[in-house]
């Protein structure tokens, strides 16, 4: 990961941990991590803690205790915590107390605004970047090992055999005991002869003979996909992406410096 610009780690005096009563210091810990090539992502999930915590406090974002609490009360109902006991056991079991339970779900709230005010403006334009990735397409095929064989089953299928059958019968692929059926395949993953046929094709087409690593396919497009902001989980995955690429970036720019002082 390359976030330590510069390290300077000793033994320090005073214990950090205990282990079956022996005292482990920090610079102990460190070294441990060291050896075990794990401290670079130690260090990277206090920085990336570090950021958060620090583009929280800079918010304005406040979030109402009414908000709060009907989100604790969502909770409880939906996870079968409304007697009082048992959520009081589900919390004891989970290391929480009810106050520190309301604290999670208010940062909850303003991670999200903070997700949202990162994202927005970069929202559309990474949407147009990943759209070929994102769009998918319903296939069924049938996976043949000779190009000969392949013409002569879309001649077939011109003259009126069922595309199912044919795929039972004559496909190489797990799937033939599905009639052919894929399911849905994202564009972006497609060979480039391949997704230039179906761009052309409309639902029910039959495209090819293709030829795909020494074997042939016929492939039937059963129906488009194409991606949409206005689906719930599309969006939300981007903007994850979206932030996930900002944090780092804030990540990256930080000075770093490692120093246990004995």
């Amino acid at each position: 990961m390359g976030v330590l610009k510069s390290m300077r780690a000793f033994m320090t005096s005073e214990p950090f941990l205990f282990i079956d009563d022996q005292p482990i210091s920090s610079g102990q810990i460190l070294n441990y991590l060291q050896a075990t090539r794990k401290l670079d992502a130690f260090i990277g999930d206090i920085v990336r803690q570090f950021v958060m915590e620090r583009e929280l406090q800079s918010q304005e974002t406040n979030v109402s205790s009414a908000t709060i609490e009907q989100a604790v009360i969502d909770f409880r109902l939906s996870n079968q915590l409304t007697d009082p006991a048992k959520f009081q056991e589900w919390l004891s079991g989970n290391g929480l107390t009810y106050e520190a339970f309301h604290r999670q779900i208010e940062v909850g709230f303003r991670m999200r605004s903070l997700r949202e005010t990162v994202t927005a403006s970069r929202l559309p334009e990474y949407f147009i970047e990943r759209k070929m990735y994102l769009d998918r397409v319903v296939l069924s095929r049938i996976i043949v090992d000779d190009r000969e064989l392949a013409e002569e089953l879309k001649t077939q299928l011109q003259e009126g055999a069922l595309f199912e059958q044919l795929a039972r019968e004559y496909s190489l692929t797990d799937d033939r005991i599905m009639n052919g059926m894929v399911g849905p395949v994202s564009r972006g993953s497609m060979p480039d002869l391949m997704r230039a046929e179906i761009d052309l094709a409309k639902a029910g087409d039959v495209v090819g003979p293709i030829g795909m690593e020494e074997r042939w396919g016929l492939f039937r497009i059963e129906a488009f996909l194409p991606a949409s902001l206005e689906d719930p989980q599309i969006k939300q995955s981007l903007e994850e992406e979206i932030f996930e690429q900002w944090l780092g970036e804030k990540m990256q720019s930080l000075p770093i410096r490692l120093q246990v002082s004995e």
